[in-house]
């Protein structure tokens, strides 16, 4: 199997440089290394021409951008799988080789699970439990597991059916060429969701408990407007699109922004979506959401 290696990356040079070394350390090691530069302006680019990693740099285009123009090389370059993350996690020494096996026929990707670098027991990404058709349930507690031996029960066989995309997904090439690409009209939020639904139509999507990426902890960052905005927009399209119980999945998502602006930044913050200067752009998340507009849109 010939597969590509691809980071996309924006202004992160050192947290970039730790991930290459990882992939340099595969003990199944990738054919090629490319890196996606989305315009960095912090020395990546003098630090990427001393390794032996191809690059190509184009203008911010966003995640959703990135990981196209990857697919798009990985296409071209007759490549049969391509094995997408960050710029800010890194895959243990085994991984490539683990999914690899996990490749199998039927299977359209198989990915790491994305464990915290200083609590490998912990997810980053917790798994959605699953109802019967394969989407993540709504009316159960608990709605996801935090725990790598909570998912090991619910996974007997090593796998679980489903995944965290573009954090150390490798992803068949065959079923693109039948799905498409990513649309990078997603810009920000909801392309990694709306490329799992895809490939699942196509293929089984599962994650192999034994392959571990690592990954900061993102569950204090704090959410901009811009990422409220792409979050609740993107987010009503892809339950229109993809899922059931849709107009009961529109209130849930709103509800879990705000709770978590509110965490992360502060309840004054989270209150101005709800009743302040920051309510206009709330609603018109919500609207463009319904009428299904994707696109880089946001205007502050």
């Amino acid at each position: 199997m010939k597969i590509l290696a691809a980071v996309v990356t924006h202004n992160r040079r050192v947290l970039l440089a730790r991930c290459l070394d990882a992939l340099a350390a595969q003990t199944r090691a990738p054919d090629t290394v490319l890196v996606i530069d989305n315009a960095s302006s912090d020395g990546t680019t003098e630090m990427l021409a001393a390794r032996p990693v191809e690059v190509i740099r184009q203008d911010n285009l966003g995640s959703a951008g990135g990981w196209a123009r990857a697919i798009e090389q990985a296409l071209a370059g007759d490549y049969d799988a391509i094995w997408l993350m960050d710029d800010d996690g890194f895959p243990d020494a085994a991984a490539l080789g683990l999914l690899e096996r996990a490749l199998a026929p039927g299977v359209a990707c198989a990915s790491s699970i994305v464990v915290r670098e200083e609590d490998p027991e912990r997810f980053v990404f917790p798994f959605p439990l699953l109802d019967a058709h394969g989407d993540p349930v709504l009316l159960r507690w608990p709605r996801k597991l935090a725990r790598r031996d909570q998912l090991a029960r619910h996974a007997p066989g090593g796998t679980y059916p489903f995944a965290h995309l573009f954090n150390g997904a490798l992803i068949d090439l065959a079923t693109v060429r039948a799905v498409g690409n990513v649309n990078p009209a997603w810009f920000m939020f909801g392309d990694e969701v709306d490329f799992f639904f895809r490939l699942r139509a196509r293929g089984a999507v599962i994650s192999v408990l034994a392959a571990l990426h690592r990954h900061p902890d993102v569950s204090a960052r704090p959410y901009s407007p811009i990422k409220v905005y792409y979050y609740v927009k993107n987010t009503l399209i892809l339950n229109t699109r993809h899922m059931r119980q849709a107009w009961l999945r529109h209130g849930l998502a709103i509800g879990v922004v705000i709770a978590r602006v509110a965490r992360r930044n502060g309840l004054g913050p989270a209150l101005s979506y709800v009743a302040g200067r920051n309510l206009p752009l709330l609603a018109r998340a919500v609207a463009r959401g319904l009428r299904g507009e994707i696109g880089k849109d946001f205007d502050g």
